[in-house]
């Protein structure tokens, strides 16, 4: 599998040379994902984390009622995991399935503790991701509490532009906390041009 990407991914945040790089490369484990393959299984311990070369990926819960609320989706050149369960190591609270056939590199929580081992600057580049993380996760939430559905709508064709047409538009709803039906609504007002649904 094509390793360029996440070179350039990872090039964002840190410098390698060519042995750091070719270290980091022989960790990861290519992986192919048949749409709605679950990679992480609520209950059990993620050990690793996942970086989608191509395809699309979300992680979700499922209430008691057996309705899903989706916590966030995975496109190209976007890295997915259960942060807590593979920080932690105790059981994963998120599922993470793939939405379309998806090629993904994974990288095992022991080769990530190997890479801060051999080379130290990835402990700085997981950081950032964490970081990073946590700020969108922060901004959703304020979004959420602030926000219109018309308005989370159009922040989330911006942050994920392929999802829409790859995703069934139940999961975008359940992303935007919204139904299926509202989100028809705004997306139908919006293709006639008109400003404003109010949730």
């Amino acid at each position: 599998m094509e390793t360029d990407l996440i070179l350039k991914n990872v090039a964002r945040h840190t410098v390698l040379d060519e042995d750091e790089k070719k270290l980091f490369v022989s960790l990861l484990e290519p992986r192919t994902l048949k749409r709605k393959t679950l990679y992480l299984e609520a209950g059990t311990v993620c050990k690793y984390s996942a970086f989608v070369v191509e395809g699309a990926m979300k992680s979700f819960t499922v209430d008691q009622e057996g309705k899903e609320h989706i916590l966030s989706f995975a496109i190209n050149d976007w890295w997915i995991s259960d942060m807590y369960s593979l920080l932690s190591q105790k059981p994963a609270i998120l599922n993470i399935e793939a939405i379309a056939d998806s090629e993904v590199l994974m990288l095992s929580r022991d080769n990530q503790q190997l890479l801060y081992k051999e080379i130290p600057k990835f402990e700085r580049f997981f950081r950032i991701l964490v970081e990073n993380a946590l700020v969108a996760n922060q901004q959703r939430l304020i979004e959420n509490l602030s926000a219109t559905a018309q308005e989370r709508y159009l922040r989330f064709i911006k942050k994920y532009p392929t999802i829409p047409s790859c995703v069934p538009q139940h999961n975008i709803a359940s992303y935007l906390g919204i139904t299926p039906e509202f989100l028809s609504k705004i997306r139908a007002r919006l293709a006639r041009g008109n400003k404003t649904v109010r949730s």
